[in-house]
């Protein structure tokens, strides 16, 4: 049952109740006492805290209205519940037992986490931080179908959660691609009757290279376990070593992206290094609430890239960046939520449990988490005024569609922009609405297929109107989306290509003097 505007859910303009003690900017209180009432309580331990801390933060709400023009789900609906104010008081009721907690679960299931709320709010609500902290309480109680959760557990927690999943994956969709498997199952059309979302996503998936190839690119160096260097056209000893991350869907399906980005960053004079190890960003688990697993991922990435001397840590999904430059607030409400779970007593410092969860391993991952933010820089940040090989033309009409989670959360705006105008022969248009979501949102377009399919539409007829013929992105989910969105819409007949950033840039050095 979905929850409505008259219960327990504050209408516009509705009066701001006083935040009680154990909300921030009352004295005396933390996420301990927090966490005595309502359905915080009746979870106990770290999700019981966290969901508290969550209740806290909606105390910073005031109702103001401004974020709904920026949300997507909001703009399609025009429903309260299904906008972030909406949302943020249905939370408040829930973590405080005026509803259940189930009932907002389709309400936040809805959302596409783009976090365009967070800026046009006045007041800096972290709507963000409310999501994935809610999320695994919602998460552990949800009665969700068999089916879909044998999907999260083996999709998002086996394939996406280990590098030896991602591995396969690799293994099974070039297999899946040359074996006739593929083409056998768009004749029957089994997949598109089973799963339509996930039959348009396979239609528009580029042609894997095989995985002796992908090794080749990146040839070890040194012994095993030692980070491998690109092995990419160019050659030479860089200026300064960037660490490049990999990604788990982007290396999955979008491989030769990667490659143009490494081509690309080699030309640009940075020594590149692939460190092995690296899994997934752990961003798609904190959106299915899979919260120990999102930390898992983050705990690995940063110990892998700590055995790595780089300058920089680079990326090409916005969604990855932004993860990891907030994996230091991760385990920091890991910390609080786990001194809250022992009573204000307890500390994962001393590596105890709580509440059957299996510690973090200290305080320190607060601190490294910090330090590996620190060297995180989106491919872009990095290149947008850095000096790059004279490049040949690309003569083409080139419009942006932003990265939500590089925009709203990560602040890069002009530096995607900056860096296709410097293209020679390409002709930049500004798309409409390039700050509003295409309907992504990690796997939204699988889970919710409906309404993320009328976002894509509306994204579409913005892009049929540059009368552009590429589409630059600049997010691996953004990517694929917007690939079964030039198919859907035709633009893809008419011409259009989407490509990432990086391979534009690739191709304007291919075409230099020296060829990059």
């Amino acid at each position: 049952m979905r929850a409505n505007t008259t219960r327990g859910v504050a209408e516009p303009g509705a009066e701001t109740t006083a935040p009680p003690a154990g909300a921030p900017g009352a004295s005396g209180a933390g996420p301990t006492q927090a966490a005595a009432g309502g359905p915080a309580g009746s979870f106990g331990g770290v999700l019981g805290a966290l969901l508290a801390n969550a209740r806290d933060l909606t105390y910073q709400c005031m109702r103001c209205g401004f974020c709904l023009p920026a949300c997507p789900t909001y703009r399609e609906t025009l429903l309260e519940t299904e906008g972030p104010r909406g949302r943020i008081q249905l939370v408040r009721a829930a973590a405080e037992g005026r509803i259940g907690l189930l009932e907002i679960a389709a309400h936040l299931d809805l959302c596409i986490g783009c976090r365009a709320c967070e800026t046009a709010c006045p007041a800096g609500v972290q709507y963000g931080a409310i999501l994935e902290q809610v999320r695994p309480a919602i998460e552990e109680r949800a009665p969700r179908r068999p089916v879909e959760r044998w999907a999260r557990t083996l999709g998002i927690g086996v394939v996406l959660g280990h590098p030896a999943g991602i591995r396969w994956a690799r293994w099974g969709l070039w297999l899946y691609q040359r074996s006739g498997l593929a083409a056998l199952v768009r004749a029957t059309g089994l997949l598109r009757r089973l799963a339509p979302a996930m039959a348009r996503l396979e239609e528009v998936l580029p042609r894997q290279p095989a995985p002796w190839v992908r090794t080749a690119t990146h040839r070890p160096a040194g012994g095993a376990g030692a980070p491998r260097v690109a092995a990419s056209p160019g050659g030479g000893v860089g200026r300064r070593r960037v660490a490049f991350f990999e990604g788990c869907v982007q290396s999955a399906a979008l491989f030769e992206v990667n490659r143009a980005a490494v081509r690309v960053l080699r030309a640009a004079g940075f020594e590149v290094v692939v460190p092995q190890g690296q899994g997934c960003c752990g961003a798609v688990h904190a959106h299915a609430g899979q919260y120990e697993r999102a930390l898992e991922q983050a705990r690995r990435n940063i110990a892998v890239f700590e055995r790595v001397d780089a300058d920089y840590v680079v990326n090409i999904a916005g969604g990855c960046g932004a993860a990891m430059k907030e994996y230091p607030e991760w385990f920091e409400r890991e910390r609080a939520a786990r001194a809250a779970a022992a009573g204000g007593h307890g500390s994962p410092a001393n590596g105890a449990a709580a509440d059957g969860v299996p510690a973090a391993g200290g305080d320190g991952w607060v601190e490294r988490a910090r330090r590996l933010a620190a060297r995180v820089r989106d491919f872009s940040e990095l290149l947008a005024d850095h000096p790059l090989p004279p490049m040949g033309p690309v003569d083409a009409t080139v419009t942006y569609q932003d990265s939500c989670h590089l925009r709203n959360v990560q602040k890069i705006v002009s530096e995607p922009r900056r860096l296709l105008q410097r293209v020679p022969g390409l002709r930049y248009v500004e798309l409409p609405g390039a700050d509003r979501c295409c309907g992504a949102g990690g796997i939204y377009n699988l889970t919710q297929p409906a309404m993320s399919a009328r976002v894509l539409e509306e994204k579409m007829e913005q892009v049929r109107a540059t009368g552009a013929s590429i589409l630059a992105v600049a997010n691996t989910p953004c990517h694929l989306q917007l690939l079964v969105g030039a198919r859907s819409s035709g633009l893809a007949r008419e011409g259009l290509k989407v490509r990432h950033i990086a391979e534009i840039l690739d191709e304007a050095l291919a075409k230099g003097p020296k060829g990059g």
